[in-house]
């Protein structure tokens, strides 16, 4: 067993959703399988790696899985049997440690440095855990091993499905260096895509950037993204720290001067955000967009709906362009900087928060 100073995991359900329908139902088993609706201009929420294999993923159009896979197989969501499990999973982990920082419904975080079985070896803990998830609830998770949150995030992405993966001081750099950008942790699509238009498409290209040119292009997020190409992360796992926003930001290399190039470029933005949103499970009723200009001044609007805002790209994209029509644009100013997010968790996620908090959690003596 591999042996490490600070110890934490990190535990990611395979493809959650779409497991737990194929777990209830023995006829999608083996077929390509969507969690999602087939009406309207919705995205899919979760795909089966049945219909992976097709190229259909999280947050793609509906419309478009269907031409990808006519015969796909489509299960309405079911968040409270989701909520369900989920529990029945961190009851699991706090078999462990109390250090459980939940990232959404199916995946977390854990310290498992001093944990309560008095285990030497995170590797050891995390196959029981995965075994025990296997054994009780019929569902398979990937988890990764590694001295900070970062790293065992990355890690637990490596061997998917059913995997396992140890990243130790020793071998850190030399994994980083050959990793693709996109499989950086916080790097979405717009930002690799800012990325890889200054050059930096593999973590050893990270590596070689000045920390002040990454934070001139990516703000307080370059200083980020210069530790994590040194896998350095000093975040502690947080048991109590519930996400309150979830936004995107791009910053552009020459500044957006028509109307036409802002729309296409928010999009994309709204885009990205659809995607991280179905990725952690957050849902909020309020959305703002955020415009900066050439000269750094700035101008934002707020929309609050009656309705939860984070998994329908159609609903986002009405408000989008409700807030745009708010502002009043002078694009002959230059546009530098377009940002969109969501706020003010929803009542599922807030019950969610109230039913961990209710969950008897041991403490370390």
């Amino acid at each position: 067993m591999i042996q490490l100073a600070r110890k934490i995991i990190h535990v990611d359900m395979d493809a959650f959703y779409a497991s737990v329908e194929q777990h209830d139902h023995l006829e999608y088993r083996g077929k390509p399988l969507v969690v999602g609706f087939s009406e309207g201009r919705g995205v899919i929420a979760a795909a089966s790696y049945e219909a992976r294999k097709y190229g259909i993923h999280s947050a793609l159009p509906t419309k478009k899985a269907l031409e990808l896979c006519p015969h796909l197989i489509f299960a309405a969501p079911r968040f409270s049997r989701y909520r369900e499990v989920s529990q029945a999973i961190r009851k699991i982990f706090y078999e462990y440690t109390p250090l459980v920082e939940p990232l959404s419904l199916d995946e977390a975080f854990l310290d498992v440095t001093d944990n309560l079985k008095g285990i030497d070896s995170a590797e050891q803990i995390a196959l029981e855990i995965k075994e025990k998830i296997f054994n009780t609830l019929g569902l398979t998770a990937s988890a990764g091993v590694s001295y900070n949150k970062f790293l065992a995030k990355i890690a637990s992405d490596v061997n998917k499905p059913n995997g396992l993966f140890i990243i130790t001081e020793s071998n850190t750099l030399p994994f980083l260096k050959t990793l693709r950008i996109e499989d950086f942790f916080g790097v979405g699509k717009v930002t690799a895509k800012k990325m890889h238009e200054l050059g930096i498409k593999t973590g050893h290209d990270l590596y070689q950037m000045p920390k002040e040119t990454l934070i001139h292009h990516f703000g307080k997020a370059g200083k980020s993204y210069y530790h994590y190409a040194r896998g350095i992360d000093h975040r502690m796992v947080d048991p109590f720290q519930p996400q309150k926003s979830l936004g995107v930001e791009e910053t552009f290399f020459d500044d957006l001067t028509l109307k036409e190039e802002i729309i296409e470029e928010l999009e994309i933005v709204a885009k990205e955000l659809i995607t991280r949103s179905i990725q952690s499970q957050f849902l909020g009723r309020n959305c703002t967009l955020k415009i900066r200009y050439r000269d750094f001044t700035q101008i934002s609007r707020s929309q609050t709906t009656h309705f939860p805002l984070g998994h329908n790209l159609e609903e986002l994209w009405q408000v989008t362009l409700l807030l745009l029509e708010n502002i009043q644009l002078k694009p002959q100013k230059g546009i530098r900087l377009i940002g969109l997010s969501i706020a003010n968790i929803d009542l599922e996620k807030e019950a969610l928060n109230n039913e961990l908090n209710q969950l008897q959690i041991p403490l370390i003596s």
